[in-house]
């Protein structure tokens, strides 16, 4: 009888600690698993941040292909002409002269000087933005800004140009 008290009391320590096994493995299977999750959610968290940067880098690398594909102006002069004959400032343009013409891997690229003499604060800004967006692919590599001898308010701008057309 002793032993059949003994056998109930030594299955029911057996069992309990079996079930305080599982208890420590399905704890130390609940951290593991927390872990990971957090370890995934800062992942995605990456991922998502580069999907904005790509997202963002495509976006401009499309605006750029869009711009060089058109077909438009064959060089420097005819892009400078285009520009400021849509705002009417093609009268303001003291000098422009082609500095060159060298060739890159895709295509050419042409710099010139310009001047722009007598141009006020609102007609320099949008120079400055309709070369910025220009349909080609028009790029400012130096812009000097002097106010006007005779008149202090209107400015007189030079600029070095680029202008890029694919082969």
């Amino acid at each position: 009888m002793t032993f059949l008290k003994n056998r109930g009391a030594v299955v029911f320590f057996v069992g309990l600690i079996i079930v305080f096994f599982l208890f420590l493995s399905g704890m130390y299977q609940l951290s593991s698993s927390k872990k990971e999750l957090a370890m995934l959610k800062g992942q995605r968290n990456e991922l998502l941040l580069l999907q904005d940067e790509y997202i963002s880098l495509k976006q401009k690398i499309d605006s750029v292909e869009g711009r060089k594909g058109r077909s438009g102006p064959q060089g420097i002069v005819q892009a400078v002409d285009e520009v400021f004959l849509s705002m009417g400032l093609k009268d303001k343009i003291k000098t422009l002269k082609s500095t060159g013409k060298k060739e890159i891997r895709d295509g050419f690229e042409e710099d010139a000087d310009l001047t722009i003499e007598k141009v006020n604060m609102n007609e320099t800004v949008n120079i400055l933005y309709r070369i910025e967006n220009a349909p080609m692919v028009l790029t400012m590599k130096k812009v000097t800004i002097k106010k006007s001898f005779e008149n202090p308010e209107l400015m007189n701008i030079s600029l070095v140009l680029s202008f890029l057309k694919t082969k």
